[in-house]
């Protein structure tokens, strides 16, 4: 056994830096991450051959324009400097290329004063793996880009290397000189980007329920809108749609992404990882199993992908309370837009200067130290208009070690260049931070459910350390991007670009370890609708075509106690996808056929650049009370996987009445698995690190879907009743112990469900609505889980509500959010979690057009309930760490001001 490196002294990680010298001579320097991290990360030098390019960049001299590969040695260095790893793919490297040559000199000298001059090739493997390791802090990483940045929005005349950069990262720099802006339009067929001329603003709270509270039409608008135009097109799709207004969120105080999207049936969002805003979201099972960063969607802002190049998210980047409105594909309909999902797209459409001209403020407060602000200013003048947002939230939490922050800034301007051509560009940034407090066993959640994860107690609780660990997430992303519509008669062309840099830290508990992922994404859109029928809802004929491509690199290193340690592993990722699609939506009698198909690819690539022959590993003797530390045989785990698959649709719809509509479809879908599904740490537990990577050879999850549906109104009701059932092939399975997880194809399974939403204006005066999702997720035949249920999935949710307005600008409003069945925690179907009811009571005051007051009551009875569980193979003993609590009784208090 190895001793461990330990240090001599050090401070607690909630302190300032401080340098110590480490037992084995060699010194580290421990750094502050950054101020609401409240992690230290332990640095010691590392170096990398450097590219031939670096001496001809440094001594002055431009690289020649007709040499690709120079301009990739340029991009190769900048992902140094933002990162010390290389990006080898050319589309996203082009995007880098420009950096300013005294930021790179100062590197240069950095690196050479860390490291002595000495090259990495010279150097000995016999050295202490605690020598071998460097990396740039956040705030250098973030340095470089934003000294970088700026050189793209140069003339193009100024840059005599750009006939060297792959067409498809050119648009990129032109995006840059627009205005930065957050693209704010529907992602609907036929939709295009324009400066609102009409803009009829309706009373507070209007949408589709502050419609019902005030006893007109539910998710009807005499208004010019956007939302509307989005809702017109939407009702008229043959599937599973809908449209959220920000209308239908006024008065809900601490607004999540699950608040704003549980009103939708068919959708279930979950609490999961215990910040602020971090649920799980699952449409119809896909994505059901996955953390912590998702998969099975396609999300979307202002038409433009938030996925990554290989298909996952992170869900807490997106701030719903930003969004104008959310535009809702569920199933087959995502696939016009690029979806690779069975679950279908979600779009997160941005407000404009045109739309929303004035300042706004918002100010949020309540219970477990949450605090919550936003502004808004939009403007507009001649063909030109404006939008910014900012918005910052914090939480303290209603368990311990469950601190969150988020700030988020967004800006998008529009302009139109001509009758027929208009533009729109956006910026946005996003910085997230919070703490996980881990799973519990049931005895400690029904103890006190308020607790961190306290790791292992003998027939008590059996998981993961977060009391010890300190498990933690930081993400930071920056999104770039611009969109172009053009029309010329009946045909309309449609064509985005952006580009996305995401910097995420997730501190794992020690079975999994610190995971530090950095990289950018680069996207291209071209949609186009011929629409000879103008008073039609869908165009005649549309083709689409989505490619996003990204690289990014990742290093894992040993949780020892809270603290980064040792590097274990280290891969480069690059990763594809591209979809191109076209249908149409011909009349045929009182009928429209919409027959369309689609041409799917993925290619997911790994080059493991780990260096050494061993792997460190550490255990802690929970007996003894000490650390040892061990080494392991270190494998390669490069791959290089390509999927590819067609998938065509069918669908018929009719207008039995005016505001109706019914619909029937048959479809296919395909999804490739993400790098966290095709490469796993594995051998680590609740009190020891991994001793290596799964590299699972996983297929591509297909799936044939039959769906009919019927939405529409008539007099006070609304409703919309879906029905399908899915045949699936080598769905993904995702299941966890709380330390480690793993991914598996299961053969043959099956999803049937039934979405019904309704709204009845009962009285002038009172309002309901309803949303209820049935689930039926099985294994078919299944050797080794036979025909049981897909665990994870409630097999009945309900959110139900009643609204009062007292007056014309007040009302009041109970909700109950109710699982009444027990939910498998694990696919073998030996445990369970309880059946739960969560009540909530919320009310609004328009104090005057442009002023507003609410308040809210969460859980008002104080039920102790789990929200999310883990979801596992099998449950080998009861007293497994997997449920992960609600939160109890929580007050707040709100006021909106628009001037």
């Amino acid at each position: 056994m190895a001793a461990s490196p330990a240090a001599t002294s050090r401070r607690c990680c909630f302190g300032s830096a401080t340098t110590t010298q480490a037992s084995d001579g060699f010194s580290r320097r421990w750094t502050r991450r950054r101020s609401t991290a409240r992690t230290i990360r332990c640095a010691t030098s590392r170096r990398r051959p450097q590219p031939d390019i670096r001496k001809a960049t440094h001594a002055g001299r431009q690289p020649q324009a007709t040499d690709p590969e120079s301009v990739l040695g340029i991009a190769r260095h900048i992902a140094k400097l933002t990162r010390a790893r290389p990006i080898r793919n050319q589309h996203v490297a082009a995007a880098l290329v420009l950096m300013p040559k005294g930021t790179a000199d100062r590197h240069q000298r950095n690196r050479a004063g860390n490291q002595g001059g000495s090259d990495m090739a010279g150097r000995s493997d016999d050295r202490p793996p605690a020598a071998r390791f460097f990396r740039p802090s956040r705030a250098s990483r973030r340095a470089g880009i934003a000294a970088a940045l700026p050189m793209a929005a140069l003339p193009v005349a100024a840059i005599p290397s750009l006939a060297a950069i792959p067409v498809a990262a050119i648009p990129l720099a032109a995006l840059l000189i627009a205005p930065d802006a957050a693209q704010a339009q529907s992602a609907a067929a036929g939709s295009a980007v324009t400066l609102d001329e009409v803009v009829v603003e309706g009373t507070a709270g209007q949408g589709a329920e502050g419609a019902a509270a005030n006893g007109t039409s539910a998710g009807r608008s005499s208004a010019v809108t956007p939302e509307a135009e989005a809702r017109r097109r939407l009702e008229a799709t043959p599937g599973a749609t809908a449209v959220v207004g920000a209308g239908q969120l006024v008065g809900k105080a601490d607004v999540t992404i699950a608040d704003a999207l549980n009103s939708v049936p068919g959708i279930i969002a979950s609490a999961f990882l215990g910040g602020n805003d971090q649920p799980k979201i699952h449409i119809r099972g896909s994505g059901l199993q996955t953390n912590p960063t998702e998969r099975g969607l396609l999300m979307l802002q202002d038409g433009l992908p938030i996925n990554r190049a290989d298909g996952s998210y992170v869900v807490g980047l997106i701030d719903a309370r930003l969004a104008d409105f959310i535009e809702v594909f569920r199933g087959y309909t995502g696939n016009r837009l690029g979806a690779q999902t069975l679950g279908g797209a979600l779009n997160f459409v941005s407000p404009t200067g045109s739309q929303k001209p004035g300042v706004e403020i918002d100010a949020e407060a309540g219970s477990f130290g949450y605090a919550m602000t936003t502004a808004s200013a939009g403007t507009r003048q001649g063909n030109l208009d404006a939008f910014g947002q900012v918005s910052y939230s914090t939480r303290d939490g209603y368990r311990d070690w469950n601190d969150s922050q988020r700030t988020n800034v967004a800006f998008n301007a529009g302009a139109k260049l001509s009758d027929t051509v208009s533009t729109r560009a956006f910026f946005a940034y996003t910085d997230l931070g919070f703490q996980v407090p881990g799973p519990l066993s049931r005895q400690l959640f029904e103890t006190d459910p308020t607790q961190a994860a306290p790791g292992l107690i003998p027939g008590i609780n059996a998981g993961p350390n977060s009391v010890r660990d300190q498990p933690r997430r930081d993400t930071a992303q920056t999104r770039g991007g611009s969109r172009t519509t053009a029309t010329f008669g009946d045909s309309l062309f449609d064509v985005a670009f952006g580009y996305a840099w995401t910097d995420d830290t997730f501190r794992f508990p020690i079975g999994t370890g610190y995971r530090d992922t950095t990289g950018g994404d680069f996207t291209t859109t071209l949609r186009y609708a011929y629409q000879p029928d103008k008073s039609a809802a869908l165009p005649l004929f549309e083709a689409n075509a989505l490619y996003v491509v990204g690289a990014a690199g990742r290093d894992y290193f040993i949780n020892n106690q809270g603290a980064q340690s040792l590097q274990y592993g280290s891969s480069d990722f690059d990763a594809a996808s591209l979809s191109v699609g076209a249908g149409f939506n011909l009349p045929v009698g009182a009928f429209t056929l919409s027959p369309a198909i689609a041409y799917q690819r993925a290619t997911r690539d790994n080059e493991d650049t780990y260096d050494l022959s061993t792997r460190p590993r550490l255990v802690y003797n929970q007996n003894t009370g000490k650390w040892i530390w061990s080494t392991r045989p270190a494998t390669d785990t490069s791959f290089s996987r390509a999927y590819d698959a067609w998938t065509p649709s069918l669908g018929l719809s009719w207008h039995p009445a005016e505001g109706q509509t019914m619909f029937a479809s048959m479809s296919r879908s395909f999804e490739a698995p993400t790098f966290d599904d095709l490469l796993e740490p594995t051998g680590g537990g609740p009190n020891a690190s991994p001793i290596g990577f799964l590299t699972p050879d996983l297929k591509a999850q297909t799936a044939t879907t039959a769906e009919a549906g019927w939405r529409g109104s008539a007099g006070r009701l609304d409703w919309d009743v879906v029905t399908y059932y899915s045949w699936l092939d080598n769905e993904l399975i995702r299941t966890t112990d709380g330390s480690t997880a793993s991914t598996v194809n299961a053969d043959k399974t099956s999803h049937f469900g039934i979405e019904l939403g309704g709204r009845l204006q009962i009285t002038d005066r009172l309002a309901a609505r309803l949303a209820y999702t049935f689930q039926d997720f099985e294994f078919d035949h299944d050797p080794v889980y036979g025909d049981n249920q897909i665990a994870g999935a409630p097999r009945h949710y309900v959110i139900a509500a009643l609204r009062y307005a007292i007056t014309a600008p007040w009302w009041v409003e109970g909700e109950v959010q109710w699982t009444p069945q027990a939910i498998p925690i694990d696919n073998a179907n030996t445990f369970y979690s309880d059946p739960y009811a969560v009540v909530n009571v919320r009310t609004n005051y328009a104090v005057s057009p442009g002023f507003s007051v609410y308040g809210e009551v969460r859980n008002l009875f104080d039920i102790d309930y789990a929200g999310a569980t883990l979801v596992l193979g099998r449950v080998t003993q009861p007293f497994q760490a997997v449920f992960l609590p609600g939160d109890g009784r929580a007050f707040y208090a709100g006021t909106r001001v628009r001037f």
